[in-house]
Parts: C-alpha cells; structure tokens; sequence
C-alpha cells in the first residue's frame, strides 16, 4: 500500500492554509497601511512646509506671499501648496518659488504627489492658509485618508473645514470617520502644527 495524502486531506490543508492567509491579511490591512503612510507623508510634508515659511519670515520680515502694500498682517486664504504664492513654485511648477530659491525647501520638494499631481482634488493636497494678524499661526491641512489618522482627529478634537482664510472645528467621533465630510466638496480636514 501506498503512503501519501489523500485529495481530501490536500484540499481540507489548502482550506486551512487559506483562511489563515485571510486572516493574516485582514489584521494586516495593505489598504488601511498605504493610506496611514500616506497621512504621515502629509503630515510631515506639512510640517516642513510650515517650518519653511516661518523660516522665510524670520529672515526676510515677510511671508512668501506678501507683495506690493500687503502686510504680514493679512490673512492667508486656504490654498493648494502647489500655489505659486505659497513659495514652493514660481509662475509655474517647473519653476522654482521663494521657499526654494532661498534655500527653505530643496528644488525634490516641488517634486512631491501633492504639488506636481493633485489637480484640483482637495483630498490629494496639502492646503496652506493664514489668519489675520502678523502673530497668528500658519496651517497646512489635509484630507486624511487612514481610518486611524481620521478617528486620532475627531479624538482630540481636530478636525476642520476649511473657509477662506478660517479654520472651523468640526465636531466628530469615531462614528464619523466613515463619514461623507471626508470627501465633500470642502471636505473635513486636519491640520500641522495641533
């Protein structure tokens, strides 16, 4: 008689071997992980993008976007980053802006997905704004994307929709993270530094 495996005892492995793989995938979640290390990226392209133009301020008494008789004092409308008033791009983004041409930003940052690509879907951008007052505090905001990233917000408390130069807080749980405001025409955001 011959030892081997029977088709059964193969077929009841291969269904085991499967729903172990099902699971290992639904714990690991690729989407969940690609949309949270995008959120980061933003996050931290954010940040920088903040500290540039602080930088640029504190050397040049001016925020990249003031010219003529504006002040510093004037408020900043939410725009994309990819705005030539914000300073990573000149009158075009094959030109480099103010944060780059005084060494605030390297020439790869006017390279990035939410400059170069984003069009005008706000859920792929990094908008940048200011209120009124030369004290008040830059913002970069984003559509995050990661269900961790969007309950994290509603948690503390930081989710905004975005007005002009204005930042209204939009309360939220961790209900809401499935929610339409995410991808509205002005859709919930969050924002660097909080």
């Amino acid at each position: 008689m011959k030892k081997g495996f029977t088709l059964v005892e193969l077929l009841i492995v291969i269904g085991l071997l499967s729903v172990i793989a099902l699971i290992v995938i639904a714990a690991i979640n690729p989407i969940e992980q690609a949309n949270r290390a995008r959120d980061t990226k933003f996050r931290a392209d954010g940040s920088q993008l903040v500290s540039a133009i602080e930088r640029y301020f504190a050397v040049n008494d001016k925020f990249p976007w003031v010219t003529g008789s504006m002040t510093n004092d004037a408020a900043k409308n939410f725009v994309t980053a990819a705005d030539t008033t914000v300073g990573i791009c000149g009158t075009t983004c094959s030109v480099d802006g103010a944060l780059i041409t005084t060494d605030e930003l390297k020439t790869e940052f006017r390279n990035r997905d939410f400059v170069k690509s984003a069009g005008t879907d706000v859920t792929k951008q990094i908008r940048v704004g200011k209120a009124i007052g030369s004290s008040a505090s830059i913002y970069a905001c984003y559509v995050p994307q990661s269900k961790s990233i969007r309950t994290k917000g509603c948690a503390d408390n930081q989710v905004y929709i975005l007005n002009g130069s204005t930042r209204t807080q939009q309360t939220c749980t961790a209900a809401d993270v499935a929610n339409p405001g995410w991808s509205a025409a002005n859709p919930w955001s969050v924002c660097v530094p909080e």
